[in-house]
C-alpha cells in the first residue's frame, strides 16, 4: 500500500507539475522574448566614458565632490549596489556609488559561488502551489543565462549530482528536476539526467555505496563571486558612474520640497574612511542597497522606520580537493533538520555550505563551530567510510549575512522567500532588500524603475540584458596559450589571469615581475602553491600584489 502510495504520488506531482508549470513557462517565456528583442537597440546605444584607462580612487572621489548634483546616489558596493549603479549610469543617468568597506567585502563574497535558479525553491513553489516562488526562480533562470553570457570568464557550468538511496526518490526527484529544466525553456543549460549506481561511482567514487540506488545530475552555473562584484563595478565606472569605496555614509542630507512642503532626501554627507575627510554628495534619488545594513540607512532616513530585514547567517568551510571530482557537485536536499547541502570544487578545493540560522548584524561575522561541525556531519553522511571526514581538514570557514526580507516578529528564516522589495520612504530614499546573488541584475531594474518613476528622472529602459561586463571582450578559452606563449608565463597562472581579468589579462601580463629564472619567464609567485603573482608599478617599480592590483 505505501509503494503504491509513493508511486501515485510521484505521478501526481509529476504530470500536474509539469501540465501547469508548461503553460506558465510559455507564456512568460513569450513575454521575456518579448522584452529583450525590444531592448537589443537600446543596448547598442549605450555610451562608453572610458575605453582605455579607468580614473583613479582619488579622480572618483574628486568627481564625488565636485559634481554639483548627481541624479543618483547608490549607497553599498555589493552586487545589488553596484548593479544599481551600471543600471543607473547606462540609462544616461548621473550615477555616483559608495561602499564604506571594498567592492563585495560583505554578503556578495561569502556565497555558495553558484549562479542558479534554486531547485528546493522550485519544490516549494509545486508542493505549496505558489506563483510567487514559481516566478522567483523563473526570473532566477532567466538571470542565470544572462549572466553566464555577459561574463564567460568569470562562469562554468557545473553539472551537480543528487544521490538516490531509495529506490522511491527516483521517480520523485527526476520529475522535480526535469521541470526545472523545463521552467528553464530555451535557456537550459544542459539537458539533466539520471545515472545507474555504477556510473555515479566512476563520475563520483567518494559517494557512500551502502544503499546507493542511483543519481541525477542536473546543470547550473558556477562563478567567482568576488570578481564578478568588482567586474559589475568597474564596468559602471567605465561607463561614466563615479564610484569610491572606503567612503561611508554619515548621515542623508535632506530639504524641504517646497510644493509639498515635506522633507525629502538629497543626498548624503560622506567620509573618507582612509582621510577621514568628509564631503557632500547631493542626488535627486538615493538609492540604498545596504544588504544587512538596510535597516541602519532607513533609520538615517526616519528613525521610527520598522526593520523589514531579518539577518541569516550562511556558513560555508573549505575542505581539500580530493574530498569532491574536480568537476561535479553534489546536493544533498534534505539534511537532518530540513536544510540543503551542496557539496562543490572550487579552484582546486572543495566548498561545502551552507547553513541558514538566525544571527545578529555585524560588519565581520565569525563561523560558529556548531555550524562548522554541522556541515563536517552531513557530508560525512554521504561519503564513503573509507573517507574520513576530520575537523583538521577544515582549510578556511567563512560566514556571510543573508538580507531576508521578512516580517520583524518571524522567527524561522529557512522558509523565508528571498524574492525582493522595492520600497519608497515618505522623504524619497529608495530601498532594495532582499533577493538573491542570481538576480542581482533584474533587482537593479526593479529598482530604478522604481526610482526614475518616483523622482521624475528623465530615463529609458534598462540597457544590461546582454551587456557585457569588464573583461569580458576579447576573452576566449584558449586565450591563456598566448598568455604561456607571449609573455612566458606558467600555464596554472595563466589560466589564472584569463579567468580573473578577461580579455583584459594581456595588461596584466606586460606588468608581470621578471623571475630571474629560465622558466617562467615572468610571474613571480607570491606563495609557490598558488598562482598569485607579484608585479610592478611602472611609475615607481614598486612590487604588489596582482590581485590587489585592479581592485
Amino acid at each position: 500500500m505505501a509503494i503504491r502510495k509513493a508511486v501515485k504520488g510521484t505521478a501526481a506531482v509529476a504530470s500536474g507539475g509539469l501540465v501547469a508549470f508548461y503553460g506558465l513557462t510559455q507564456l512568460t517565456e513569450y513575454r521575456k522574448r518579448q522584452a529583450r528583442l525590444s531592448r537589443v537597440e537600446a543596448v547598442e546605444q549605450v555610451n562608453m566614458a572610458f575605453q582605455d584607462e579607468l580614473p583613479s580612487r582619488q579622480a572618483q572621489l574628486t568627481a564625488l565632490r565636485a559634481t554639483q548634483e548627481f541624479d543618483v546616489l547608490v549607497v553599498g558596493g555589493g552586487a545589488t549596489g553596484s548593479g544599481c549603479a551600471l543600471d543607473a549610469v547606462t540609462r544616461d543617468l548621473k550615477t555616483a556609488l559608495v561602499e564604506r568597506d571594498d567592492f563585495s567585502s560583505g554578503t556578495s563574497s561569502r556565497s555558495t559561488k553558484l549562479i542558479h535558479g534554486g531547485v528546493r525553491y522550485l519544490q516549494k513553489a509545486i508542493v505549496k502551489l505558489d506563483y510567487e516562488q514559481y516566478m522567483m526562480v523563473k526570473e532566477a533562470l532567466h538571470e542565470r543565462s544572462n549572466l553566464l553570457n555577459i561574463a564567460p570568464h568569470l562562469t562554468a557550468l557545473l553539472p551537480i549530482m543528487l544521490p538516490i538511496y531509495k529506490w522511491w526518490q527516483l521517480p520523485y526527484y527526476w520529475a522535480g528536476i526535469k521541470i526545472y529544466d523545463l521552467v528553464a525553456g530555451a535557456q537550459c543549460l544542459k539537458s539533466s539526467y539520471i545515472l545507474t549506481k555504477t556510473k555515479a561511482l566512476e563520475l563520483f567514487p567518494m559517494l557512500k555505496r551502502d544503499k546507493l540506488v542511483g543519481a541525477i545530475v542536473y546543470y547550473d552555473g558556477q562563478h567567482n563571486d568576488a570578481r564578478m562584484n568588482l567586474a559589475i563595478a568597474l564596468t559602471a565606472a567605465r561607463y561614466g558612474a563615479a564610484i569610491a569605496n572606503y567612503t561611508e555614509v554619515v548621515h542623508l542630507l535632506k530639504r524641504v520640497d517646497p510644493q509639498m512642503g515635506k522633507e525629502r532626501v538629497c543626498g548624503a554627507r560622506c567620509r573618507d574612511v582612509i582621510t577621514g575627510q568628509e564631503f557632500d554628495v547631493r542626488a535627486k534619488c538615493v538609492i540604498n542597497a545596504t544588504g544587512p545594513f538596510t535597516d541602519a540607512l532607513r533609520k538615517m532616513d526616519d528613525q521610527k522606520n520598522p526593520n523589514i530585514c531579518q539577518p541569516s547567517a550562511g556558513v560555508h568551510i573549505v575542505i581539500p580537493g580530493y574530498y569532491s571530482p574536480d568537476n561535479m557537485g553534489l546536493l544533498d536536499p534534505a539534511t537532518s533538520d530540513g536544510r540543503v547541502i551542496f557539496f562543490l570544487p572550487w579552484e582546486k578545493m572543495t566548498i561545502a555550505g551552507t547553513t541558514d540560522t538566525p544571527t545578529e548584524i555585524t560588519p565581520h561575522p565569525i563561523p560558529m563551530e556548531e555550524d562548522i561541525n554541522f556541515i563536517l556531519t552531513e557530508v560525512r553522511n554521504y561519503l564513503s567510510p573509507d573517507v574520513e571526514v576530520r575537523r583538521g581538514d577544515v582549510l578556511a570557514a567563512w560566514s556571510g549575512i543573508r538580507p531576508l526580507v521578512t516580517n520583524p516578529n518571524s522567527k524561522d528564516t529557512q522558509s523565508i522567500c528571498r524574492n525582493h522589495i522595492v520600497h519608497i520612504s515618505d522623504s524619497g530614499l529608495v530601498t532594495i532588500a532582499g533577493g538573491k546573488w542570481t538576480t542581482y541584475r533584474s533587482m537593479a531594474e526593479d529598482t530604478l524603475d522604481a526610482a526614475v518613476k518616483a523622482h521624475n528622472l528623465s530615463a529609458g529602459p534598462s540597457k544590461t540584458v546582454g551587456l557585457m561586463l569588464e573583461g569580458a571582450k576579447d576573452w576566449t578559452p584558449t586565450m591563456y596559450i598566448r598568455l604561456v606563449q607571449d609573455y612566458g608565463l606558467e600555464v596554472e597562472v595563466a589560466q589564472h589571469l584569463a579567468s580573473s581579468y578577461g580579455g583584459r589579462a594581456y595588461e596584466v601580463a606586460k606588468m608581470a615581475h621578471v623571475t630571474g629564472k629560465r622558466w617562467p619567464i615572468v610571474g613571480k609567485r607570491l606563495v609557490s602553491e598558488f598562482p598569485y603573482i607579484e608585479k610592478l608599478l611602472a611609475k615607481n617599480n614598486t612590487k604588489v600584489p596582482e590581485d590587489l592590483f585592479n581592485s
